[in-house]
């Protein structure tokens, strides 16, 4: 991992909020690192997490909580934290790591990769929810954060993106399920598809909906 140079940093300064909803978040003084993960619920495909480090000061209306935004917005906003930010770092963890870890730990192992992946050592790190385990920088968890802190609203905004791109990939292997549109998740047509033609390479055969086709 990262080794802390010159003793821990100080925490990042406060935040400079706009408007509601994460609309106007700026980003804060410092090599602040945002991550955040994409791909816990669904029940195929990878786990994908993001780490992103902006300039400071950034502002941009659409970089938000990326499950506000339409597709259209998601992509644009993608494109604007592409030519912007410091640095970005993506971590995927398949679906065969994940049934043999479980999806916390490789939620986990896909953001320490995301971080790894930074071509700039960031001096703080903010996450969305949970601190994340094997770490050496200082770092501080934020319940919702991808609504409240921009940085982690980037990394939200990359890491679905990201995620989204793989899943329409698949889909042009295995189209039966949909994977275009649901993503992975467990729609009713998923799920129906799931029954009739029983799980892809990509499923997460430890998920109760794959486990259970499995079993019948």
């Amino acid at each position: 991992m990262w080794s802390k140079s010159g003793g821990r940093p100080a925490g990042p300064s406060s935040i400079i909020s706009g408007n509601g909803g994460g609309s106007g978040l700026r980003s804060r003084s410092g090599r602040i690192a945002g991550v955040d993960e994409a791909g816990r619920g669904p029940i195929a495909g990878p786990v994908v997490a993001a780490a992103v480090i902006l300039p400071v000061n950034f502002f941009h209306p659409l970089i938000r909580d990326s499950k506000s935004l339409s597709p259209r917005q998601r992509i644009r906003a993608y494109e604007i934290i592409g030519a912007n930010a410091l640095a970005i770092g993506v971590g995927i963890v398949g679906p065969k790591v994940i049934d043999r870890i479980n999806i916390r730990n490789a939620s986990f192992q896909a953001m320490l990769r995301a971080i790894k992946k930074l071509r700039v050592v960031p001096d703080f790190i903010l996450v969305d929810g949970f601190e994340i385990p094997g770490v050496d920088l200082p770092q501080s968890a934020i319940i919702g954060g991808d609504a409240k802190e921009i940085s982690i609203s980037a990394a939200s905004i990359v890491a679905k993106v990201t995620r989204d791109r793989i899943m329409i990939s698949h889909h042009h292997r295995y189209p039966q399920y949909g994977f275009d549109t649901n993503k992975g998740y467990p729609t009713r047509f998923h799920i129906r598809m799931l029954k009739r033609y029983g799980p892809s390479p990509v499923h997460r055969f430890s998920y109760r909906p794959v486990a259970d086709v499995r079993k019948g």
